[in-house]
């Protein structure tokens, strides 16, 4: 149906998550309605970010030099580090502009269906971090099984080290409680506040 280099485009923009075959298409033929040097400057960009975005040598944070901008900042709280499992979660956390501690991103989470061992994620270094005056480790990670047993695996072996917590889990605003799954109820009863 359409030529063989569309078709390629259109194929690399379904690599994408979230892009499926409409949508690419869509992609594909807009880049070709673009100014020849809005295409390129795409193009660049696309090639600098692969090649010059790196992993921070501390937190592993996305950053585009060794250390990223918030190890940097000495006005953050070195005493408190949130783990997340991906630098995505870390920067919705840091939209929030409310927490002002450090982050650590593990590269992902215990899975064993998948392969994904504790070797295999940034928890080491973890470890080692909070041997640095670290007060609190909260654990911002997903609601998932692969979330909670990683949760329950880093709590184990930081519970000598340091004080651990976890984002509380449970009704979002504005949701009605017969539309919530027994996991989601049974968090919301355990992580329940007083009303003053």
């Amino acid at each position: 149906m359409y030529p063989k280099k569309l078709e390629q485009l259109i194929e690399s923009f379904t690599m994408l998550p979230g892009v499926g075959q409409k949508t690419a298409e869509r992609y594909a033929l807009s880049i070709l309605d673009q100014q020849a040097q809005d295409v390129d400057k795409f193009s660049q960009d696309l090639t600098i970010a692969r090649h010059e975005i790196q992993s921070c040598k501390v937190c592993h944070n996305l950053s585009d030099e060794e250390v990223c901008q918030i190890c940097k900042d000495n006005t953050r709280d070195r005493s408190i580090i949130c783990v997340v499992a991906t630098a995505k979660e870390a920067f919705s956390i840091e939209k929030m502009n409310e927490y002002h501690g450090v982050y650590h991103v593990l590269g992902g989470l215990i899975s064993t269906q998948k392969g994904i061992l504790p070797d295999n994620l940034n928890i080491l270094s973890l470890i080692n971090r909070v041997d640095e005056n670290v007060t609190e480790v909260i654990l911002a990670l997903n609601a998932t099984v692969e979330g909670e047993m990683t949760s329950l695996y880093l709590a184990k072996k930081l519970e000598d080290k340091t004080d651990v917590s976890r984002l509380a889990f449970g009704l979002p605003i504005g949701g009605h409680l017969d539309y919530a799954d027994d996991m989601t109820l049974m968090k919301a009863f355990e992580g329940r506040n007083k009303v003053k």
